[in-house]
């Protein structure tokens, strides 16, 4: 599958499209008005980083607790519920006179409840597209990604001038709706991938044995740690501008999409495994430069240039696919989803508080050279490590589903082979 006419024809992959922008066009919208709500009622770049990116610290409890669900719950279901838990607390975030505290409360609790939610995406994705079309698909979803962020923060922008911070919440919490409404009309019944209930000891089981990999424990670190560690340098915008950070989001996710863009259409299959390491490191290095506190054009440029490097996790996804067996992908695209997520509050949360005691420009210095460190120490490591096969050779099998010890729907529970 090379072309998005073939992508687009496929059945159910246009509402699944549709549901995925939704959802992020809110969480765009709510994650500005919050962040700027909060960093006018305290001033605090700390907690208006973690305002903004804070839910993801809470990403790490639902992938310890909650992500066996993501296998084990029907997908059209599973979204449809997330998206209305996601409307309901994005308007109670708009209460007048919330006490802080509750703000951050609801917000965790939200990050809790949508670790659930890449798990149960990238899992259906992989359902509903031929293997030769995940990348493309994913890639697409990365580009909607990228344009609904850019709506997002022009549509936050704009409402954030006429209705308010409150009042952009509201609108957020709507846009959450049509996600849930799409989801619930627009995509198939579809049984859950793997047998048995979701529960604590499941997720720890599989989690465990998805870790247990060399291979899959590579490019989890590559998905995580330089990505979040960028997200960081992100979460100090409004600080560094606060006349123009919905700008500079807006221009970091064109750099996303275009960096989306070539990966999944136009970069041969041959070539795409020299790029992963160069395309973490082109995420970092332009971070750099904002040091000597360029004019606004310029840091336009940057984190444009910078986000184009976020394209290196569709590499990394597209390996961790190639790693993992079907019955256990949601798990292990969840994980990775909650890992990423997770990483990027822990970044916003480092960020905010070297900012905190330095300066803005000099805290995304400081994030990026960090980046750069971890990206040059995993480099030998993934190419060293094969692409496919990592279940092998990781010498342990597959845990079975809950209720089954020793096999999975249809019969046992299969090794992917050497290819």
């Amino acid at each position: 599958m090379r072309t998005y006419r073939e992508l687009f024809g496929t059945p159910e992959f246009t509402p699944f499209f549709l549901t995925a922008s939704a959802q992020v066009a809110a969480t765009t919208a709510s994650g500005l008005a919050l962040g700027t709500l909060v960093y006018a009622a305290t001033g605090s770049p700390l907690l208006s980083a973690l305002s903004m990116f804070g839910a993801s610290l809470a990403q790490v409890v639902g992938a310890a607790v909650l992500l066996s669900a993501a296998d084990r719950m029907p997908p059209r279901f599973a979204l449809t519920a997330l998206a209305l838990v996601a409307a309901l607390g994005t308007a109670a975030q708009a209460l007048p006179g919330l006490p802080l505290w509750v703000i951050f409360a609801i917000l965790l609790a939200l990050g809790m409840a949508g670790s659930l939610g890449g798990g149960v995406r990238l899992g259906l994705l992989d359902e509903i597209l031929p293997e030769s079309g995940y990348v493309l698909g994913r890639s697409v979803l990365n580009i909607s990604t990228g344009a609904m962020q850019i709506c997002g923060f022009a549509l936050g922008g704009v409402l954030l001038s006429v209705l308010s911070a409150r009042g952009t919440l509201v609108a957020a919490a709507g846009l959450y709706l049509v996600a849930a409404g799409l989801a619930r009309f627009g995509l198939s019944r579809r049984p859950a991938r793997a047998e048995g209930r979701p529960s604590v000891a499941a997720t720890w089981r599989a989690n465990a044995w998805l870790w247990s990999s060399p291979p899959r424990r590579y490019v989890y670190l590559a998905l995580w740690v330089p990505n979040g560690l960028i997200v960081g340098c992100e979460s100090l915008f409004v600080p560094y501008a606060p006349g123009h950070a919905g700008l500079l989001f807006a221009f970091a996710a064109f750099g996303m999409l275009v960096g989306d863009a070539a990966i999944g259409r136009l970069v041969p299959h041959r070539w795409r495994a020299r790029l992963g390491s160069p395309l973490r490191l082109l995420l970092a290095v332009p971070y750099l430069l904002l040091l000597l506190d360029p004019p606004l054009p310029v840091a336009l440029a940057v984190v444009t240039l910078a986000s184009a490097g976020y394209s290196a996790s569709l590499l990394l996804q597209e390996r961790l696919v190639a790693l993992t067996p079907p019955h256990a992908r949601g798990q292990a695209l969840g994980l990775g989803s909650s890992g990423v997520l997770t990483m990027q509050g822990v970044g916003a949360a480092l960020a905010g508080a070297v900012a905190q005691h330095t300066s803005p420009a000099t805290a995304m210095a400081v994030m990026a050279v960090a980046s750069v460190a971890v990206t040059v120490f995993l480099a030998p490591r993934l190419r060293d490590s094969p692409r496919e096969g990592g279940a092998v050779r990781s010498g342990r099998k597959p845990p079975p589903p809950i209720g089954s010890e020793t096999s999975a729907p249809g019969g046992p529970v299969p090794e992917p082979p050497r290819r």
